[in-house]
């Protein structure tokens, strides 16, 4: 794995992450009705299978399970998410989107796709598909929110 780009696409990426965490939620909580911590709920659920346990949600989440549970139950007592117990080991509690959530989720999930498609709307159509396919596979890396491991974190001789 290459470890030394001089790109620039290392401060790119984090100038677009400090502009949009600052703009997406207030576009679309006023466009989808939503309050942003459940949208993020509804994300962390869908990202972490159908039905899913607190801990993958947590960890989708980038927080522990004790505020993952409080974000979790925010959105469990606006409609959005039910609780079940695991049929199988009742010491487990599946999440899953009800259909008001499931609404809001696909709200949200149109709001950037259209937010994608402002912003690359004066790229040629190839180089949009290319970049929309980048990021999904850069999203879709195993733990995208860990940070990478320092080099005193690898086994001597890895580069």
């Amino acid at each position: 794995m290459r470890t030394e780009i001089d790109s620039g696409g290392g401060p790119a990426l984090f100038r677009l992450v400090r502009f949009w965490s600052r703009r997406w939620a207030a576009g679309i909580t006023h466009d989808e009705g939503g309050d942003v911590t459940h949208i993020l709920v509804l994300e962390a659920i869908s990202a972490a299978g159908r039905p899913a346990q607190i801990g993958a949600v947590a960890v989708e989440l980038g927080l522990d399970r004790s505020n993952a549970s409080r974000m979790l139950a925010a959105t469990v007592a606006a409609g959005l998410v039910t609780r079940t117990v695991s049929p199988q080991d009742a010491r487990r509690t599946w999440l899953d989107l009800t259909p008001a959530g499931e609404d809001l989720l696909a709200g949200a999930r149109a709001w950037q796709e259209q937010t994608f498609a402002r912003l690359v709307a004066d790229w040629p159509a190839a180089d949009a598909r290319r970049f929309a396919a980048y990021l999904v596979r850069l999203a879709s890396s195993p733990s995208p929110s860990s940070p990478p491991a320092s080099s005193s974190d690898r086994p001597s001789g890895a580069s």
